[in-house]
């Protein structure tokens, strides 16, 4: 079923008709902008639609080709980069992270494995205040100063979530195993090959099909009548994102942020996440094994994250399923993660699906949004039927 009329374009199976209807729903009651979603089931896609606007004006109508900055989804291909030198040989998950940045070892970090990196429990959640926003786009300087500072809390004891500063430690290995930026080995190694428009770092000739971000509501809350020296606050806030002021710089999009800044759509996002769903191999070619895929289920955390202050669980990589935080992601063999604002990805290798949305009309809250979960909702019944 094919469709360019209305408040929906692109394409879905007739089995995910519904899927359809709830996004032209969320669309014509104002509560999504615009925003596209895409499902691949064994390497195949079968859903790709999108529908709305780039803009808050609604001058400009999203478009097939429209991207938007989907901030932690971005996680997920970071995670990917590292599981391919992994499947390589290049990298262990269970070897110190100080044998391949030897400089991270300072401060009490001699022990951190890669996998404490990868699994959000290193105890380097973000950087020791003061930083400002513009200190991180320059990705080596600002992976110096975390490999100076000393861990926040006993490594592989519990989560703290990596919010910004993921991809600078994850790809500083990755630079310093590859001698390639964490950006450009990605584009190199997966994008490229898969034929997926998704960027880490965004380059100008990509500037005119961004999306703009609406971003949610401010907190009521007072940040300021925290500990100013918990996990939570200096994870959050050093530095502290404006979204409305910072992601339609050109220097924003052209960093490499691997936690936060990449680039992408529905479909992007579902391809390249598809390698997992699809147990590793995508158009004939093996990316990854079996062997390195089952490393994403190994528990790392299970509890009250000490920079979100919620209920998750983490494998080598991605989320795993956590019902408290995350009621429509599925038990079983399933991993996820979602961005600030409210996109998300899950790929469920038990049914080899991947789901993928993506919007510009951001919610309040750093896990999921309700729109999100409406998209699952209609997702799983169209597969469970």
């Amino acid at each position: 079923m094919t469709s360019t009329t209305g408040t929906t374009a692109g394409s879905c199976t007739d089995q995910f008709a519904g899927l359809r209807a709830e996004l032209a729903n969320q669309l014509a009651s104002g509560a999504e902008l615009g925003a596209s979603i895409a499902v691949v089931v064994d390497g195949e896609p079968v859903v790709d639609i999108w529908g709305g606007h780039l803009d808050l004006e609604r001058t400009r109508p999203w478009e097939s080709d429209t991207i938007v900055n989907v901030f932690s989804i971005s996680k997920t291909m970071t995670a990917l980069s590292a599981l391919l030198l992994v499947d390589r040989g290049a990298l262990d998950v269970y070897q110190k992270v100080a044998h391949y940045w030897p400089e991270f070892k300072a401060n009490g970090k001699g022990d951190i494995e890669v996998r404490h990196i990868l699994g959000h429990t290193s105890g380097v959640s973000g950087w020791q205040p003061p930083i400002e926003i513009a200190d991180i786009y320059d990705a080596e300087a600002a992976a110096a100063r975390l490999a100076a500072q000393p861990p926040w809390w006993a490594p592989g004891t519990a989560s703290g979530y990596h919010c910004l500063n993921y991809g600078h430690l994850v790809g500083e290995a990755v630079r310093r195993i590859t001698g390639r930026t964490l950006g450009a080995f990605f584009a190199d190694e997966l994008a490229g090959p898969l034929g997926a428009d998704f960027h880490i770092g965004t380059g100008p000739e990509h500037r005119e099909r961004i999306a703009t971000l609406i971003p949610p509501p401010a907190l009521e809350f007072d940040m300021s009548l925290l500990d100013q020296e918990s996990i939570l606050v200096k994870t959050l806030t050093s530095p502290l994102l404006d979204v409305e002021a910072m992601t339609p710089t050109p220097e924003w999009q052209q960093a490499e942020i691997g936690a936060i800044n990449g680039h992408g759509n529905a479909r992007s996002v579902a391809r390249l996440q598809s390698l997992v769903s699809n147990g590793g191999t995508l158009d004939g070619r093996e990316f990854l094994s079996g062997k390195t895929i089952d490393l994403i289920f190994e528990q790392q955390s299970d509890g009250l994250d000490h920079a979100l202050m919620v209920p998750l669980r983490f494998g080598i990589g991605y989320g795993l399923p956590q019902r408290q935080t995350a009621p429509e992601v599925p038990e079983g063999r399933v991993c996820w993660w979602s961005g600030y604002g409210g996109s998300i990805v899950v790929n469920d290798l038990d049914r080899r699906m991947t789901f993928a949305y993506t919007m510009n009309k951001m919610e309040p809250g750093i896990i999921g949004s309700a729109r999100a979960d409406a998209y699952l909702r209609a997702t799983y019944a169209a597969v469970t039927a």
